[in-house]
């Protein structure tokens, strides 16, 4: 206990240190040759998948893998300020202090960082696998925490279903890549979801319930992906039938409320910016410059990661009915 009590007095420090400590540790891996494989020599001076010619240095795409550094600054950022805070259940919510949600927030906000590092920095298929995996932590946690809202999960059953998520999903990526083996995109489904979960969250009714899931089609079509080309292809896009999953689980209306302006209209912003950005990441796009220190990807991550900042803020709005009346 009073172990626990003095790392939550310095948590902020102590990831801090451990950021610092798998800079340090990348870089002496990386330059004794034990991160990256020798065979990787041959691929030096290719264009990558992300457009960034490949280097000879610690970083085989040095722009894409040190903007990663903007996901680690601002999770710590995320610590600092949750650190300096106390914990106040009636008045202020979940996103308040150091309550495990908050703290796990921030915390695959930094891995985000690490394991899209880890890709760019090696080229390497592990390091594409811990890239996917940080995508994942990050993205199934806010819909989780919505349909967990509206589906009165208790705490003990929200981590247990979102470890064994991660846990499923880690196992199934190292083995099957990216579908799963399965024709599965849990990260685009996932965004989905939570723009799904978002909306019955603020505008829960029986009758929403059951219509809740077409906002899935409109979500998949900010994002290029017409109704027509799901339909045509459905054995890919079998996974549409999960649009209902929030709806299913969502039995309750909740008896909160989160300003959705700014913060919330700021981050989905930014998310589609980079978005159409990161389109413009690939080899002979316009906006491709292999040799540039500006790569369309490493902006990517940059907005992406103010995009986690906003949805941390936005997450703070949130208050119960009764607190609103005080």
């Amino acid at each position: 206990m009073f172990f626990l009590k003095l790392l939550e007095n310095r948590i902020f420090l102590v990831v801090l240190i451990i950021t610092f400590l798998f800079l340090i540790l990348y870089s002496l891996l990386a330059s004794l040759g034990i991160l990256i494989p020798n065979e990787s020599q041959q691929t030096i001076g290719d264009i990558s998948r992300w457009c960034e010619r490949i280097s000879g240095s610690i970083f085989r795409e040095p722009v894409n893998a040190l903007s990663n550094l903007g996901y680690m600054v601002t999770g710590l950022f995320m610590f600092y300020i949750l650190s300096r805070e106390s914990r106040k259940p009636r008045l202020f919510n979940q996103f308040y202090g150091l309550n495990s949600k908050a703290v796990v927030y921030a915390s695959v906000t930094v891995f985000l960082g690490v394991g899209s590092l880890l890709m760019h920095g090696t080229n390497t298929d592990w390091g594409g696998w811990a890239d996917n995996l940080s995508m994942i932590m990050y993205i199934t946690l806010p819909w989780l925490i919505n349909v967990g809202e509206m589906g009165k999960w208790s705490k003990k059953k929200f981590w247990i279903i979102y470890v064994l998520i991660i846990l499923i999903y880690a196992f199934a990526r190292w083995f099957w890549g990216t579908s799963l083996g399965i024709n599965l995109d849990l990260f685009k489904l996932s965004i989905t979801l939570w723009m799904i979960s978002e909306m019955l969250f603020r505008f829960w009714t029986p009758l929403f319930r059951y219509f809740s899931g077409l906002i899935g089609f409109v979500v998949a079509a900010v994002f290029g992906i017409m109704p027509v080309e799901i339909f045509s292809n459905i054995d890919n896009y079998w996974w549409v039938i999960l649009f209902w999953l929030p709806a299913l689980i969502s039995k309750n209306p909740v008896v909160k409320r989160r300003s959705y302006s700014p913060w919330f209209f700021a981050g989905v912003s930014m998310y589609v910016l980079a978005f159409y950005t990161w389109l413009q990441g690939y080899p002979d796009t316009a906006f491709c410059n292999p040799d540039s220190f500006i790569q369309p990807h490493a902006i990517w991550h940059l907005l992406t990661a103010f995009a986690t900042w906003c949805f941390f803020k936005f997450l703070r709005t949130e208050r119960t009915l009764d607190d609103e009346e005080i």
